[in-house]
């Protein structure tokens, strides 16, 4: 693609969007919903209904300056601990709505750091999980860790546990990149902690890599990802910084000046494309990576990928039960989110018998049916609008206005159309959530509401 008209795409769909890990996205949660209405959720479920859980753990030894998530530095160890006991406590509170011996086919721990739990507290918390619910066969069970603070014996806390997967930050491997993010990390810590986990019995490995910091180069990135390609992680995801300082205070440490332009963010992400495809990996929707024989891959080929708050998944589990400060739970009648700060969360859980939601989202008939449309677009890169996997479609003819719009992507050379089936191109992949934000309604009303305002901006960039 020559620079003009990656200039021309770029003007064309630039701007902010979600990164659709849901439908409706998060820009749509409000107190509206609240504890009781996600009670009434939880209690209808069916009693043969799978659940996967996440629970999310806030905190990490340093913080750093690209980070957009809620988190803080927990230097106390009574205060890790007082943290878990309060997740058991509010996995007490979902299961008593539940229903106990469900079976799990997804178990993550996010954060933040997850690993900053004592080794004491997360027994305790998987003793209680192993008693409230059953594992499937085959069931991942994965911890997100960092490389530069390992907790000795925790690799081999991990195997003993019963986890399968890990997933490890990088980001980027250049010095000066990393001193411009406030975050230090070698090759050698990296590698070192894959051969503990992985010498643990901990076999699959995910690796965190950013485009779009400061001082990246096209050369840089490109290296990164060859250093890191020669580790053979299981799975890799690529993700764009997102520069939101209006949301999150510690960006604005990051030189703005240093960042790259939006065309120069599309050259680094295509070179990473281009290392990783050449090491072997498959290219799985906007922005991970697989080898061939993971199972992220089979999903990939056989159409059964799916995505949640955790990104690219092989988990179709129609619920996610989410425990902890700010963690997102998912059932069929809607979403909702805890309230985000830690101190918050535990005055919730001590002042009241209630879950600690802070707001979420009830899902229409149209919600499901758009959610579907987008989940395949931002998986398979296709979809077709006659098929019957669509909850409640009504077909091309409903959906007229949004055919329309795609025609200058068409135009443009991202997307080709066979009938009712949208497919997106390679030229295309990097701009696969403004195809997906065609079907959204929700984010059309949003802007409609904000309209003749000068709103703080919800989402990040979409290049």
């Amino acid at each position: 693609m020559s620079a003009d008209s990656v200039s021309d795409l770029v003007s064309r769909y630039g701007g902010n969007l979600p990164r659709y890990t849901s439908y409706p996205t998060a820009a749509s949660f409000s107190e509206a919903v609240g504890a009781q209405d996600v009670e009434n959720w939880l209690r209808t479920l069916p009693v043969d209904l799978p659940v996967s859980l996440y629970f999310h753990v806030p905190f990490c030894d340093e913080l750093c300056r690209f980070c957009g998530c809620t988190t803080s530095v927990m230097r106390h160890e009574d205060g890790r601990v007082a943290y878990g006991d309060l997740l058991r406590e509010e996995m007490r509170r979902v299961v008593a709505l539940t229903g106990e011996q469900r079976v799990v086919h997804h178990l993550q721990f996010g954060g933040g750091t997850p690993t900053t739990l004592p080794a004491a507290s997360l027994r305790q918390l998987m003793r209680a999980v192993r008693t409230f619910f059953r594992f499937a066969d085959h069931a991942e069970l994965a911890m997100e860790m960092d490389p530069r603070h390992v907790p000795q014996g925790y690799p081999a806390l991990l195997g003993d546990l019963g986890f399968n997967r890990i997933s490890l930050g990088v980001q980027d491997l250049d010095e000066k990149v990393q001193e411009a993010c406030g975050r230090h990390q070698s090759f050698a810590q990296t590698q070192s902690c894959i051969e503990q986990v992985r010498a643990a019995g901990v076999t699959g490995v995910n690796i965190d890599l950013i485009y779009g910091l400061p001082y990246q180069t096209v050369d840089s990135v490109g290296e990164t990802a060859r250093q890191i390609a020669s580790l053979r992680p299981d799975r890799l995801a690529v993700f764009g910084y997102a520069h939101i300082p209006w949301k999150q205070k510690r960006q604005k440490l990051i030189p703005e000046a240093a960042l790259p332009s939006s065309p120069e963010r599309l050259a680094q992400r295509a070179q990473i494309d281009a290392v990783l495809q050449a090491e072997g990996y498959q290219a799985i929707g906007l922005d991970h990576y697989a080898l061939p024989d993971d199972a992220l891959a089979k999903a990939a080929r056989a159409g059964t990928l799916h995505r949640n708050f955790q990104g690219y998944t092989t988990d179709s589990c129609p619920v996610l039960l989410g425990m902890g400060a700010s963690a997102i739970s998912m059932t069929p009648s809607g979403f909702a989110q805890n309230i985000p700060t830690v101190a918050s969360y535990a005055r919730s859980l001590a002042d009241s018998a209630e879950l600690p939601v802070m707001r979420g989202v009830a899902c229409t008939a149209d919600d499901r049916c758009r959610g579907a449309i987008i989940e395949r677009i931002m998986c398979d890169l296709a979809v077709d609008l006659s098929a019957n996997y669509i909850p409640g479609n009504p077909g091309p003819d409903g959906f007229a206005e949004e055919l329309a719009s795609l025609n200058r992507f068409e135009r443009d050379g991202l997307i080709t159309r066979d009938g009712s089936r949208i497919a997106v191109t390679e030229k295309g992949r990097p701009f696969l959530r403004n195809v997906a934000a065609v079907f959204d309604t929700r984010k059309k009303e949003l802007a409609a509401a904000s309209a003749g305002k000068t709103p703080t901006p919800r989402f990040s960039g979409a290049l």
